[in-house]
């Protein structure tokens, strides 16, 4: 369709007050939607094209705002403004694409390498009565980030302790050390984004051309976030998920030596069992 006006004849209306602000917009991205070929954008199919248009509208509502006539037409104006966003646009889209297929990849990756999750039986089987209930009492606290209500539930009779005293405990415990414990797992979700980001910043250099700034600077940030993510590995490898002997004596209202000496006990025993 050829609209019987061109944009600077649009622009000319609006400045005379025939059409307002609305008018003028929605003139300008029907002319646009409709006359591809006179802008020489790219081949895009239709449904590609209408997403591009939706992406310049409102680059189009400030060029409308920052035009002023200083020998240049309206549609000259508007013609450059297209053909430099198209480039950025097929930019975008290229690192969009990149990035997608990258997290597809990296998704697959995981899924191939994932063990296959072991057949547990339908009914658990108990714990038998330990020889030192304390002991494993203090060792089952040490251990409280990896514990859950179902092995507190099995545990509990073995070490003659309430379920129910033994969940408070815990959770006493899991409260001393909740800014702790975010602090993990904050981290733990940044190594994982930081992670994907590499592979990310590894597959838009690839899909670069080769020489090209955008390569390099892909180059670069490939080498800084592989930087930051073995930073930040480190960091928490460092970072201890047990509570210290101090916080289970204070838990269990015991003196800080009692706990020292029983889990020594266990580690001695742990040594001697395996020689």
């Amino acid at each position: 369709m050829q609209y019987p006006l061109t944009l600077t004849e649009y622009m000319n209306q609006y400045t005379r007050g025939f059409i307002n602000r609305k008018q003028l917009e929605d003139n300008i991205f029907r002319f646009i939607l409709e006359n591809a070929r006179r802008f020489n954008v790219p081949r895009w199919n239709q449904e590609d094209y209408t997403d591009y248009l939706c992406w310049l509208y409102p680059r189009i509502c400030r060029a409308i705002e920052n035009y002023t006539d200083r020998g240049s037409s309206f549609d000259a104006y508007i013609g450059s403004l297209i053909r430099w966003s198209a480039r950025e646009y097929r930019s975008k889209e290229a690192d969009h694409s990149a990035l997608e297929q990258a997290y597809w990849n990296a998704r697959t990756m995981d899924m191939v390498t994932l063990n296959e999750e072991p057949a547990y039986p339908e009914i658990q089987i108990p714990f038998k009565t330990v020889p030192n209930p304390r002991q494993v009492l203090i060792l089952l606290l040490k251990c409280y980030y990896f514990v859950s209500d179902d092995f507190i539930e099995r545990v509990a009779p073995a070490i003659k302790v309430d379920k129910i005293i033994l969940k408070k405990l815990i959770e006493k415990l899991r409260q001393i050390r909740a800014v702790r414990d975010g602090e993990i797992m904050g981290l733990r979700e940044r190594i994982f984004n930081q992670y994907y980001r590499c592979i990310s910043f590894e597959e838009r250099m690839k899909a670069a051309p080769e020489g090209s700034a955008h390569r390099e600077n892909m180059r670069d940030r490939l080498q800084k976030g592989r930087k930051r993510l073995a930073s930040m590995r480190k960091r928490l490898a460092g970072m201890r998920t047990e509570p210290s002997n101090r916080q289970v004596a204070e838990v269990l209202g015991v003196p800080k030596g009692t706990v020292d000496s029983n889990l020594y006990a266990l580690k001695e025993k742990w040594k001697h069992s395996r020689d």
